[in-house]
């Protein structure tokens, strides 16, 4: 009679394991139970509308760029913009022919939102490097206005 050369966990033979097959069994379900509340975590983390309205700021039409924007990217794909207002104006467009729902009355004003937070004289976007920090940076975007810095600016 041979010895069973794996563990059968439905059958009597768990206490004739070899301590390897054992020690193997105990790390798979270990990372099977790691990796499923690392997804859990993540999933509820990464929701694209979960905090999307935080990340833009304060302005009457923030409401109306998240709810049109967040239905198919984060907030961060827009705050990491900078574009000139021409630009901005060929980027809306695009999105509404791609589906996003702006009312047609709202477009010139989410232009201009986008144009005045994330123009090409806003201070170039420092991406977060944690959920606190990219919290910090918002506020403080939020409460202070920087003016770019740049070589031609004597003021600097």
């Amino acid at each position: 009679m041979s010895k069973p050369s794996e563990c059968n966990p439905g059958k009597s033979n768990t206490g004739k394991c070899k301590p390897n097959e054992r020690m193997r069994r105990k790390l798979s379900t270990t990372i099977l139970t790691l990796a499923i509340f690392s997804a859990v975590a993540l999933a509820g983390e990464a929701s694209p509308n979960s905090n999307s309205k935080d990340k833009l700021p304060a302005d009457p039409m923030q409401e109306k760029a998240a709810a049109a924007c967040s239905t198919c990217h984060e907030a961060r794909i827009i705050v990491q913009q900078r574009l000139s207002k021409p630009a901005w104006t060929k980027e809306v467009d695009k999105m509404m022919k791609w589906g996003a729902e702006v009312d047609p009355k709202d477009r010139d004003a989410m232009i201009d939102y986008f144009s005045a937070n994330f123009g090409l004289d806003q201070p170039t976007y420092a991406a977060p490097r944690s959920a606190s920090e990219s919290k910090r940076q918002t506020k403080s975007r939020n409460s202070i206005v920087q003016k770019p810095r740049n070589k031609f600016n004597s003021e600097n």
